[in-house]
């Protein structure tokens, strides 16, 4: 094979192998796993770390959520306390001098308070910001499945590809073993050169190679999605699948997204939850203008000047308070500075928001018309393998009659593999710009 047919090989399959840096877990399974797109996917949700870190994270917001409403729930403490006089203090009033109790005495107080928030604007507001963070919490799982779904996507696709690539070099070497084995056989009753005996092992052993690297290829691949999927690497995987099953599929109305579409994918809905907060954020800070107001009810059981231990022999008095508190902000210059910085935080992200569809308008054309122009090259290809093959055909026919050269038999054989791999990569290309395209556009 000529170095220019092996480069091609070797570029075809190492660009379907872009590793991808994704913390795998391990998946229990017996024997060999036979593995679909949709399966894939399905196991990647249920196994993969991150999706059940992002889970966890909504979780925990809705945790907080519940402690935003709680703070308009009553607090009751109760408190219980002993104290031993080893010497009182004394007060002097009107020249005569008074003993605050007796020395040596023991004083109990047993006390119960429960405090009311009656109006608190602070705990509104935050009640409704947790919401808006639980939504926010949502939007990032969800941005955290899209983006394995396409990861998984794409390393199924870049499976197929190395899958069909090792299929093209298999039966690619088979036929030069054919021809080998013929050429040799004709070369011992001397009807051919040791020249065309010698090309015709050489092809062999040209394809033998190339079809171990392709064979490495596939390995590699399937590693790769093992990995995505949380799967453990001694578990088979069986894909009974090729790229040109998709064939069918590759349409321009795949190709077509709408203007408004752009505004689905998550990171314009993060910006837009994320601008919701600052707005929630602003009207937070606005309450530390208002007043707050709280009751306090309290009463307690006391006991004074005890000369004994025995707590229910005490001389018990209660007594209860009645406390409401009113709390207003006359003046903190951290306010009014907060308020200004939540407000340019607004117009940076509405400026963040602005660039981020610019460009993700930019990437989802760019992926639109790689697919329109690999749909545009897909026949041309479809027609290169059948007149390819065409091509071999002939020229095995010629050598055969003795009209041919061994040469012309290598070269054909040679353009039908560049001519295979090359129809499989378009497919492949059309397949990954349509994931990449699903994922900007936000779709699920």
């Amino acid at each position: 094979m000529n170095t220019k047919c092996t480069t091609f090989i070797v570029s075809t399959l190492l660009s379907a192998l872009v590793p991808t840096q994704v913390a795998a877990q391990n998946y229990e399974s017996v024997g060999t796993m036979d593995l679909t797109l949709q399966k894939a996917i399905e196991i990647a949700l249920a196994e993969n770390p991150t999706i059940k870190i992002a889970d966890k994270d909504v979780q925990l917001k809705e945790i907080a959520d519940k402690e935003a409403w709680q703070s308009l729930l009553p607090t009751v403490d109760g408190t219980v306390s002993a104290s031993y006089s080893i010497m009182v203090s004394k007060m002097k009033m009107g020249g005569q001098t008074f003993k605050m109790g007796q020395d040596g005495t023991t004083t109990g107080t047993a006390a119960v308070s429960v405090a009311v928030p009656i109006f608190a604007p602070t705990v509104y507001q935050n009640m409704k910001l947790t919401k808006d963070d639980i939504a926010l919490a949502q939007e990032k799982a969800r941005a955290s499945k899209l983006d394995l779904i396409n990861q998984v996507t794409k390393a199924y696709y870049s499976a197929l590809l190395s899958k069909d690539s090792y299929d093209v070099m298999k039966h690619s070497y088979e036929t030069s073993k054919e021809n080998f084995d013929v050429v040799d056989k004709k070369y011992g009753v001397g009807k051919v050169s040791e020249y065309d005996k010698i090309s015709a092992e050489v092809q062999m052993r040209s394809m033998n190679s190339s079809m171990v690297s392709a064979k490495t290829g596939l390995t590699l691949a399937l590693l790769q999605l093992k990995v995505l999927m949380g799967v453990t690497s001694n578990v088979d995987i069986n894909i009974n699948d090729s790229l040109k099953a998709y064939e069918s599929k590759l349409t321009l109305g795949n190709t077509t997204f709408g203007e408004g579409e752009v505004a689905n994918n998550s990171s314009m809905k993060q910006i837009d939850l994320n601008a919701k907060m600052l707005d929630r954020t602003y009207k937070l800070l606005q309450t530390n203008f208002m007043p707050t107001v709280s009751m306090q009810l309290s009463g307690q059981y006391q006991s004074i000047s005890n000369d004994n231990l025995k707590v229910w022999s005490w001389d018990w008095s209660p007594s209860a308070t009645l406390l409401f508190t009113v709390s207003v902000p006359i003046y903190h210059a951290s306010n009014y500075t907060k308020l200004k910085t939540n407000r340019l935080q607004q117009l940076e992200l509405g400026d963040t928001r602005v660039n981020t569809a610019r460009q993700l308008s930019m990437a989802a054309q760019s992926y639109q018309k790689n697919m329109e122009t690999t749909l545009n090259k897909l026949e041309s290809d479809r027609e290169a393998v059948k007149q390819a093959d065409k091509a071999v055909n002939i020229s095995a026919k010629r050598y055969e009659v003795g009209r041919g050269t061994i040469l012309e038999l290598n070269q054909s054989e040679t353009a039908l593999v560049q001519a295979e791999l090359t129809y499989r990569q378009s497919i492949y290309d059309y397949l990954s710009n349509k994931a990449d395209l699903d994922y900007t556009l936000g779709r699920e």
